[in-house]
């Protein structure tokens, strides 16, 4: 399994703007909601003609009630597909893969040369629990958001941009050279 790291959301969006519209778009809907990637790109036309919906997560199997902001809705339901709001490129009864996503993800990640950290599409969920932790200060808000039943998983979320900087900062003393 592979692992996301936290970085932070100016560099994110700087990111964002490299990739194709249809998975910029999918990103902001993940960095908005907090929603897995798989859960965004499985969304469905029809739901997101309200402004609140219910979703059951493919991972947990756990449902969850969504709302998006109204700019968001109307730019979602512009480029919707018929079935799926992120329609499979040759199919339109199937959605968007993740994989499809993520390899746009590490084209725009090569072409500024972003190195040292691991930038995926579930990069965007870690940034959704950094801010609300951030904006609340309440992990159990942040626990009930994400929709996770153990607290210790909600702590690596919500601190993830203090983990992460740990991690960098370790990596940096290991591959410097010691002062002579």
């Amino acid at each position: 399994m592979v692992r996301a790291d936290y970085v932070n959301s100016d560099s994110f969006e700087h990111i964002l703007s490299a990739l194709m519209p249809p998975n910029r778009l999918a990103l902001i809907v993940s960095l908005c909601t907090g929603l897995r990637i798989d859960d965004v790109l499985s969304l469905k036309t029809e739901a997101i003609r309200k402004e609140r919906f219910t979703i059951k997560e493919m991972k947990t199997g756990k449902s969850r009630k969504i709302r998006l902001p109204k700019n968001l809705r109307i730019k979602l339901l512009q480029q919707a597909g018929r079935i799926y709001v992120f329609e499979h490129r040759l199919d339109f009864s199937k959605h968007r893969t993740r994989q499809a996503v993520n390899k746009d993800l590490k084209r725009a990640c090569e072409l500024f040369r972003v190195s040292g950290v691991n930038v995926t599409p579930h990069t965007a969920r870690k940034i959704y629990s950094v801010g609300e932790y951030k904006q609340t200060c309440s992990l159990k808000r942040v626990q009930d958001l994400l929709n996770h039943s153990n607290e210790s998983v909600t702590i690596l979320y919500a601190m993830a941009d203090e983990l992460t900087d740990r991690e960098v900062k370790k990596s940096k003393k290991k591959t410097s050279l010691p002062e002579i």
